[in-house]
């Protein structure tokens, strides 16, 4: 895995420094976060998902690449090799608002109550009681079996309907895409993010989901403004 520079210019740092002062954005990072987050009950890890500090994401688009990368390899001359890294067929999506400038990562957040997993329709296996949308038990991540998937698309919409329609459905075999593997266990994304905005979260399952254009108004409300403005891509 390439390494990538650690650049000290934030731009989204410098912006919202200009305009509202630092207090003010500690105090609106923690509010936002704190929603996504779980709380640990001290006990064994039931649940992961990688985190988004806002105050730190510039919306650089790094996650895109290295997500890319190493969840989409390809063959050459028998070995396996990382991918290109096209941001197209990354797992994380960077959405992007311009009026006012807002980046909001959008991810799998591995939701406890996975209602993806609950709208499959494919009956549990008797050996290992898995649908064909599943918790993978050693990296906590949510993923499909290809084999047994049927395409219904059920889990994209359950996704769209009640979350942060981060899964879509394959237009050729009607199978989910962009479920985050947590690269089983080592999220590239978090290790390679240059600003340290991305953190591997894992706890009891307490967290909340809330869709990108919730958490775009939420932030442009802290960061810039205090009213109902509609927001602009």
């Amino acid at each position: 895995m390439p390494e990538f520079s650690k650049n000290p210019l934030s731009r989204r740092e410098f912006v919202k420094s200009a305009l509202i002062g630092s207090g003010t954005l500690a105090f609106g990072g923690f509010l936002v976060k704190a929603e996504e987050r779980q709380e640990t009950g001290g006990g064994k890890p039931r649940y992961s998902l990688v985190i988004v500090d806002y105050n730190k994401c510039t919306g650089c688009r790094t996650c895109e690449a290295v997500c890319s990368q190493a969840n989409e390899r390809v063959i050459i001359d028998g070995e396996e090799l990382l991918g290109l890294g096209n941001p197209a067929e990354a797992r994380v999506k960077v959405v992007s608002y311009n009026f006012p400038p807002v980046d909001v990562p959008n991810r799998c957040l591995e939701c406890p109550d996975a209602p993806c997993i609950e709208a499959c329709p494919v009956s549990p296996d008797p050996n290992t009681g898995r649908k064909a949308l599943y918790r993978d038990e050693k990296t906590l991540a949510i993923k499909n079996d290809p084999e047994r998937c049927i395409g219904c698309g059920n889990c994209a919409r359950a996704c769209e309907e009640k979350r942060v329609g981060i899964i879509k459905q394959d237009k050729k075999t009607g199978r989910p895409t962009t479920l985050c593997t947590l690269c089983e266990g080592d999220p590239q994304c978090v290790r390679y993010c240059p600003y340290d905005a991305l953190t591997h979260f894992t706890g009891d399952g307490r967290h909340f989901a809330l869709s990108p254009d919730k958490i775009a108004k939420r932030l442009a409300e802290l960061w810039y403004y205090s009213g109902n403005r509609e927001m602009g891509r």
